[in-house]
């Protein structure tokens, strides 16, 4: 039995998780008020403050640290990479902290996850960061050789599904053929083949369908007289694309529960927008289904608007020609990260090294 102790910090809070292979034993979400965070200039110098506070719950709870197997952390934002799972090592701490592609706190997840690792002679890694990168070459072509595009999406959760996908059927992922949808705060709608995502929409600042909180793609044009409009900030025009996008900007909420409630009760402006919704994301499996030459296996819906059977069933009207859907409600990080650490501890996968 391996066992595992998983750290996934957000801007406010941090997840923990302990694992005993696959079955979590704890489960706990620690709070950070704004005045704690407020004392630290960068996500960095918040470090110890966060690991203390993961060790104090530990000894709390009655849980020995130097137990682990392994210690696993969130991805941050690194330079692009292959999906996998990594080991935690000095390029990758050195970027980390540098933090020249962003500030983002779950770039503290390898830092923290290395320094506990050391101290009790664990091994430490990450899986599946933001920025993983298995574009082929034609899908990074915009049309503005200055604008490549570039991936950032739902990777740790796209991987994890693809995989339990692959599982559930006796086969490798390798194998499978399939298109994994993620929704819930953004929208991803990636290609699986040959074990890669090959094409996936940028779902952090602007590309493919919008979601509760993020624009997805807009007119080009009237974005850009909008940026010189002398109106907004640039701050103000990305909080447009990213965070008051979407759901938010139409219907002032970022829960598809509100929309779909509203629009139940004859509501026009919430039934055009989810409809719109829908419309926007079978569109994208459809361009999808076409990266894959129309070889497409199975749809897969996941994150938390997937738990609704009626966004399944308007989806499934639209692309169900295309191939079956299968459906994984809800996102869950905690056990993705352990199950790519167990990989590794297993003997199923290479951990991979970060250069």
């Amino acid at each position: 039995m391996r066992k595992l102790l998983i750290i996934n910090p957000g801007s406010t809070s941090t997840k923990i998780g302990v694992f005993e292979d696959e079955k979590e034993i704890l489960d706990e979400t620690l709070r950070h008020s704004s005045e704690e965070i407020g004392k630290y200039a960068t996500v960095v110098d918040q470090k110890d403050f966060r690991k203390e506070v993961i060790l104090d719950v530990l000894k709390t709870k009655g849980i020995d640290i130097k137990g682990f197997d392994a210690i696993v952390g969130r991805g941050g934002l690194l330079k692009p990479i292959e999906g996998g799972t990594y080991a935690v090592n000095e390029e990758m701490l050195n970027d980390i902290k540098k933090a020249e592609r962003g500030e983002h706190a779950s770039n503290l997840g390898a830092m923290i996850a290395d320094e506990i690792a050391k101290e009790i002679g664990a091994k430490s890694f990450i899986v599946d960061p933001v920025v993983v990168d298995e574009l082929s070459d034609v899908a990074r072509i915009s049309g503005v050789p200055e604008l490549p595009r570039t991936s950032i999406f739902h990777a740790l959760n796209q991987k994890a599904v693809g995989k339990r996908y692959a599982k559930e059927r006796n086969k490798s992922y390798e194998d499978c053929n399939i298109i994994v949808v993620h929704m819930g705060g953004g929208v991803s709608v990636g290609a699986h083949t040959g074990g890669k995502i090959v094409d996936v929409n940028n779902a952090l600042d602007g590309d493919g369908a919008f979601s509760p909180e993020r624009s997805g793609g807009v007119p080009a044009g009237a974005l850009i007289k909008m940026c010189f409009s002398g109106k907004y900030t640039e701050a103000e025009v990305k909080k447009k694309i990213t965070g008051q996008g979407g759901l938010v900007a139409y219907l002032d909420t970022n829960d598809m529960r509100d929309v779909l409630k509203a629009s139940a009760e004859g509501d026009e402006k919430s039934k055009l927008i989810y409809d719109a919704f829908i419309y926007q994301v079978s569109k994208d499996i459809g361009a999808m289904a076409t990266v894959l030459k129309g070889k497409v296996e199975a749809i897969v819906l996941t994150g938390g608007i997937a738990y609704s059977d009626v966004v399944v069933n308007s989806i499934k009207e639209r692309v169900s020609f295309i191939a079956p859907l299968v459906v994984y409600g809800g996102e869950d990080e905690m056990l993705a990260l352990a199950q790519g650490a167990l990989r590794v501890l297993n003997g199923e996968e290479q951990a991979k090294e970060y250069k």
